[in-house]
Protein backbone atom coordinates (compact mmCIF):
# COMPACT_ATOMS: atom_id res chain seq x y z
CA UNK A 1 0.00 0.00 0.00
CA UNK A 2 1.27 3.17 -0.76
CA UNK A 3 -0.30 6.23 -0.05
CA UNK A 4 0.45 10.01 -1.34
CA UNK A 5 -0.18 13.25 0.17
CA UNK A 6 -0.29 16.73 -0.69
CA UNK A 7 -1.61 19.92 -0.73
CA UNK A 8 -0.89 21.24 2.38
CA UNK A 9 0.92 24.96 2.90
CA UNK A 10 1.23 27.80 5.07
CA UNK A 11 -1.82 30.02 5.14
CA UNK A 12 -3.60 33.08 7.27
CA UNK A 13 -6.24 32.05 9.96
CA UNK A 14 -9.61 32.15 8.14
CA UNK A 15 -8.09 30.55 5.13
CA UNK A 16 -8.83 27.32 3.58
CA UNK A 17 -6.54 24.39 2.01
CA UNK A 18 -7.71 21.22 0.11
CA UNK A 19 -5.40 18.14 0.84
CA UNK A 20 -5.54 14.71 -1.38
CA UNK A 21 -4.32 11.82 -0.99
CA UNK A 22 -3.79 9.04 -3.80
CA UNK A 23 -3.55 5.16 -3.09
CA UNK A 24 -1.83 2.55 -5.11
CA UNK A 25 -0.81 -1.03 -4.17
CA UNK A 26 -4.39 -1.19 -2.61
CA UNK A 27 -8.02 -2.40 -3.51
CA UNK A 28 -9.17 0.77 -2.54
CA UNK A 29 -13.05 0.35 -2.13
CA UNK A 30 -12.33 -2.52 1.34
CA UNK A 31 -10.42 0.15 3.02
CA UNK A 32 -11.64 3.27 5.46
CA UNK A 33 -9.77 6.29 4.63
CA UNK A 34 -9.07 8.45 6.81
CA UNK A 35 -7.24 12.23 7.73
CA UNK A 36 -4.94 12.36 10.55
CA UNK A 37 -2.72 15.25 12.42
CA UNK A 38 0.08 15.39 14.70
CA UNK A 39 0.63 18.60 16.11
CA UNK A 40 4.06 19.65 17.57
CA UNK A 41 4.10 17.47 21.51
CA UNK A 42 0.64 15.96 20.90
CA UNK A 43 -0.34 12.49 19.87
CA UNK A 44 -1.79 11.80 16.03
CA UNK A 45 -5.12 12.13 16.23
CA UNK A 46 -8.24 11.93 13.28
CA UNK A 47 -9.64 14.70 11.94
CA UNK A 48 -12.23 12.82 9.17
CA UNK A 49 -12.46 9.57 7.79
CA UNK A 50 -14.74 8.04 5.26
CA UNK A 51 -15.90 4.62 4.20
CA UNK A 52 -16.06 3.32 0.92
CA UNK A 53 -20.00 3.89 0.89
CA UNK A 54 -19.32 7.43 1.80
CA UNK A 55 -20.39 7.72 5.51
CA UNK A 56 -18.15 10.05 7.21
CA UNK A 57 -16.71 10.79 10.49
CA UNK A 58 -15.50 14.21 12.06
CA UNK A 59 -13.72 15.40 14.64
CA UNK A 60 -15.31 18.16 16.65
CA UNK A 61 -12.95 20.47 16.54
CA UNK A 62 -13.18 20.43 12.39
CA UNK A 63 -17.14 19.77 12.01
CA UNK A 64 -18.41 22.09 10.05
CA UNK A 65 -15.42 23.56 8.72
CA UNK A 66 -13.70 20.62 7.40
CA UNK A 67 -15.16 18.02 4.55
CA UNK A 68 -13.95 14.97 3.97
CA UNK A 69 -14.68 13.23 0.12
CA UNK A 70 -13.36 9.69 -1.86
CA UNK A 71 -13.17 9.27 -5.55
CA UNK A 72 -13.10 5.50 -5.53
CA UNK A 73 -12.69 5.26 -8.96
CA UNK A 74 -9.56 7.48 -8.49
CA UNK A 75 -8.36 5.92 -5.71
CA UNK A 76 -8.12 9.50 -3.78
CA UNK A 77 -9.47 11.05 -1.02
CA UNK A 78 -9.04 14.30 -0.19
CA UNK A 79 -9.91 17.02 2.56
CA UNK A 80 -11.55 20.22 1.87
CA UNK A 81 -10.37 22.70 5.10
CA UNK A 82 -12.10 26.11 5.57
CA UNK A 83 -12.09 28.58 8.09
CA UNK A 84 -8.64 27.46 9.58
CA UNK A 85 -7.26 28.39 12.76
CA UNK A 86 -4.04 28.40 14.15
CA UNK A 87 -4.89 25.54 16.28
CA UNK A 88 -5.47 23.25 13.10
CA UNK A 89 -1.53 23.99 12.47
CA UNK A 90 -0.43 19.82 11.93
CA UNK A 91 1.38 17.32 10.07
CA UNK A 92 -1.57 15.91 8.21
CA UNK A 93 -1.15 12.25 7.65
CA UNK A 94 -3.53 10.24 5.31
CA UNK A 95 -4.34 6.78 6.47
CA UNK A 96 -6.31 3.48 5.26
CA UNK A 97 -7.58 1.48 7.43
CA UNK A 98 -8.62 -2.27 7.18
CA UNK A 99 -11.77 -3.74 8.50
CA UNK A 100 -9.01 -5.55 11.30
CA UNK A 101 -8.00 -2.27 11.88
CA UNK A 102 -4.27 -2.33 10.01
CA UNK A 103 -3.06 1.32 9.68
CA UNK A 104 -1.41 2.02 6.02
CA UNK A 105 -0.08 5.82 6.82
CA UNK A 106 1.14 8.11 3.85
CA UNK A 107 4.29 10.65 4.37
CA UNK A 108 2.60 13.45 5.91
CA UNK A 109 2.15 16.71 5.03
CA UNK A 110 2.53 20.07 6.92
CA UNK A 111 -0.42 22.83 7.30
CA UNK A 112 0.55 26.00 9.25
CA UNK A 113 -2.07 28.96 9.90
CA UNK A 114 -0.74 31.74 11.36
CA UNK A 115 -2.87 34.30 12.98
Amino acid sequence: VQLQAYGGGSVQAGGSLRLSCAASGVNFIFYRMGWYRQAPGKQRELVADCTSGGTTNYADSVEDRFTISRNNAKKSVHLEMNGLKPEDTAVYYCAAVTRSRDYYWGQGTLVTVSS
